[in-house]
């Protein structure tokens, strides 16, 4: 037997644990850095295959790291499972820790025949909160080679496109007086928010077509008879690359420091997070990718217009920025919902999804193999120090 089937008769062998694995972290969504069950879910999972699982690295208590084999080239699969407040799992987190785990499955089953170190980085907060910068910059990626994970969608793409990403929220504070006996008295926060996003609004037409500046208010004042002394939203604002990035965000500032200036309250502005970068897809290993998934009987589609555009960010774009990385996406047949969207939230539970969380686990099982046993593709990634 070779080393693909042994590694897709090793995945089968697994196949219905990890499909139940995904339906419990869809039914049980956890937040950000809050993830407590997912974790311990995907830990015991790996444990209790042969893998030497840390838990709570980097100072996260919902990371983790663990490994099998021993070969030169190490693979990294990237496993999320945060949610969105509200919608769930409306993003496919679940799938994306269940195909994780399944790809490193397989993988581990040949590791050291092919020349593998196979490690899993469970990585939080992808949503909002960056673990994977934060990982990244505590050393959890050290040593490794390349990176990995496929990410639900409409439609398979190879190398999706990406958009670099910073989130911040803002401050206002202004003083407080009795809105109808006294407003002259006040200095109206509220205020200072409608002129900002009035400002944002007549921005636009000033805007590239990458750029994207979106946002909530997250306190619009405590009382309608109170002139409001403190108000505050969250905001995000995008662009194809990390130094377009600050151009924009420049100016997305100003429109809130003229809502400071035009009525007189104070600003503050707090960034979450550190920023994402843009995935920068290693173009070898997504034609490996590819070409693994397409020989499972996956298609993919010219995304058209409607797609070429649509664009996230993910923290998976620094990992891609510092040693080669892939984001594929993996196609779920939910259009016309779109990721983000509740009714996408019911899809990531259906057959077609589950099939997906299949594919995706072997033609990235199958990709590391590939790596591994391409003299080519392997000292190429050997030999670049500088991604260790």
């Amino acid at each position: 037997m070779n080393a693909k089937d042994a590694a897709r008769e090793q995945f089968d062998s697994r196949r219905e644990r990890l499909i139940a694995l995904s339906r419990r972290i869809h039914a049980h969504p956890e937040l950000g850095f809050e993830e407590e069950n997912a974790v311990a879910w995907l830990g015991d999972e790996l444990a209790g295959t042969g893998f030497d699982v840390q838990r709570g690295i980097a100072g996260m208590p919902t990371a983790f790291s663990a490994r099998a084999g021993s070969g030169p080239l190490h693979v990294a699969f990237c496993a999320e499972y945060d949610a969105l407040p509200g919608i769930g799992h409306a993003c496919g987190h679940n799938l994306i820790a269940a195909s994780t785990l399944g790809a490193a499955f397989a993988a581990a089953k040949v590791a050291d025949e092919v020349g593998l170190t196979v490690t899993v980085l469970g990585t939080p907060a992808e949503e909002n909160g960056g673990g994977k910068v934060l990982l990244l910059r505590n050393g959890a990626f050290r040593g490794v080679h390349a990176a990995m994970m496929v990410h639900p969608a409409p439609l398979d793409l190879a190398e999706p496109p990406t958009l670099a990403w910073s989130q911040f929220d803002i401050h206002y504070t202004g003083k407080e007086a009795h809105a109808s006996a006294f407003p002259e008295l006040g200095v109206n926060a509220a205020d200072a928010i409608t002129v900002a996003q009035t400002a944002i609004g007549l921005l636009r037409q000033h805007l590239g077509s990458g750029d994207r500046v979106h946002g909530i208010v997250t306190c619009g004042g405590a009382a309608p008879n109170v002139v409001p002394a403190h108000t505050a939203a969250r905001y995000m604002v995008r662009a194809r690359t990390s130094g377009e990035l600050e151009e924009v965000r420049g100016k997305v500032l100003r429109c809130f420091e003229a809502g400071a200036v035009a009525t007189g309250a104070k600003l503050e502005i707090r960034p979450t997070c550190e920023d994402y970068a843009e995935v920068r897809h290693d173009r070898d290993i997504a034609l490996l990718y590819r070409k693994n998934a397409e020989a499972l009987g996956r298609f993919f589609p010219d995304p058209g217009v409607r797609f070429e555009r649509a664009a996230g960010s993910t923290d998976m774009g620094n990992v891609s920025q510092a040693l080669p990385a892939i984001h594929p996406t993996i196609g779920i047949a939910s259009a016309p919902a779109v990721n983000h969207q509740p009714e996408f939230a019911a899809h990531c539970v259906k057959p077609a999804a589950e099939q997906a969380l299949v594919d995706g686990a072997v033609a990235l099982a199958w990709t590391a193999i590939d790596l591994a046993l391409d003299a080519g593709q392997r000292s190429r990634l050997l030999e670049n120090s500088s991604w260790k």
